[in-house]
């Protein structure tokens, strides 16, 4: 492979005059700039990598540790935050924490090890002191759809409060009065909102929560599964259930099915965080949809602004409500929402 002093000899220029050009330093004359860059595509010259970082003291390389690589919402944060890391100069290093908090640790140590520049968090629980531990040392970080309350970081989130709203607004108005949800890990950030946003939005209604309206999930399907199960084993099963994720969604779905029972006209099911294959199940289903783009392209340029010595804010942004066909939507709903 060609070396630097390979592409200085081609271009008969110092090799002092190849890092600047390499670096963008403003000093070269565009001549001498022009000799280097046709030298550097002539050999195919690709710079170490390592050795810049230990220059530099960066790697223009990211972390991002996310909760669940299957969960569709999370597949889709990963590639937008990659798109927009690429597009400021930056590779991403992503570990899957599979919903555990050692494994969510072991990732956190070994991107640390690797130097990366900077770290996007979408922590498993809030009691990782790890993540305390990383905030204090000055490392950059930021933390992504979920957060750790205490632990002083900027948070890149979105807020499903008005989405949760609009959704029981939604099934009071197409007659549902009994409303159970599936809830997500209590430990999670995510997992304790949206059942208080849920509690809260049907006390507007003077609606109850029962205690066993409320099933205990971990945002897998089985757990969505087996909550469901326990749901229509009552003596008055609820009319609707809210599972608060699309993979416990799809787990309540199986659950439902193997009952023999039909969505809607049986029971009525919609979930938090919309996916791609939503709009093809039958029927489609309701669901609150995260700004997953915008969320990936804001936690990149938090993370970066950190990294480049600015002190950005936290930014919230608004989920909506998308409904469809499985809460026994009239075609009022369908025109105005799909």
């Amino acid at each position: 492979m060609a070396s630097i002093k390979d592409v200085a000899a081609e271009a008969g220029v110092s090799v002092a005059t190849v890092s600047r050009v390499l670096n963008s330093h403003p000093s070269v004359s565009p001549a001498a700039r022009a000799r280097v860059v046709a030298a550097v595509e002539s050999l195919g010259y690709r710079p170490n990598a390592v050795a810049r970082s230990l220059r530099t003291d960066q790697t223009r390389t990211l972390g991002l540790v996310i909760s669940d690589v299957l969960n569709p919402y999370f597949t889709a944060l990963a590639r937008s935050v990659e798109e927009a890391a690429r597009a400021l100069g930056y590779s991403v290093i992503i570990g899957n924490a599979d919903e555990r908090p050692e494994l969510q640790d072991h990732h956190v140590r070994t991107l640390l090890d690797r130097r990366i520049d900077g770290l996007l968090v979408s922590p498993t629980d809030g009691g990782s002191p790890l993540m305390l531990d990383t905030a204090r040392s000055g490392t950059p970080m930021v933390f992504v759809d979920r957060w750790i309350p205490g632990v002083d970081v900027p948070v890149v989130r979105a807020d499903g409060r008005e989405a949760v709203r609009d959704l029981v607004a939604h099934l009071h108005t197409v007659g549902h009065r009994r409303l159970a949800i599936i809830a997500g890990p209590a430990a999670t950030t995510t997992g304790s909102e949206r059942v208080e946003a849920f509690r809260e939005a049907l006390a507007a209604y003077g609606l109850p929560l029962p205690d066993d309206h409320i099933g205990q999930g971990d945002f897998q399907a089985d757990s969505g599964r087996r909550a469901t199960e326990r749901f229509l084993a009552l003596p008055e099963p609820p009319q609707a259930v809210f599972a608060a994720d699309n993979l416990m969604a799809l787990g309540a779905l199986d659950a439902i099915r193997a009952r023999g029972l039909r969505v809607p006209h049986d029971i009525a099911l919609a979930a938090f965080d919309d996916i791609p294959w939503f709009v093809h199940t039958d029927p489609p289903i309701t669901a609150i949809a995260q700004p997953t783009g915008d969320l990936g392209r804001a936690a990149v340029q938090a993370l970066v602004d950190l990294i480049e010595g600015r002190r950005p804010r936290s930014v919230t942004l608004p989920a909506r409500l998308v409904v469809r066909r499985s809460c026994g939507a009239s075609p009022t709903d369908l025109r105005s929402n799909t």
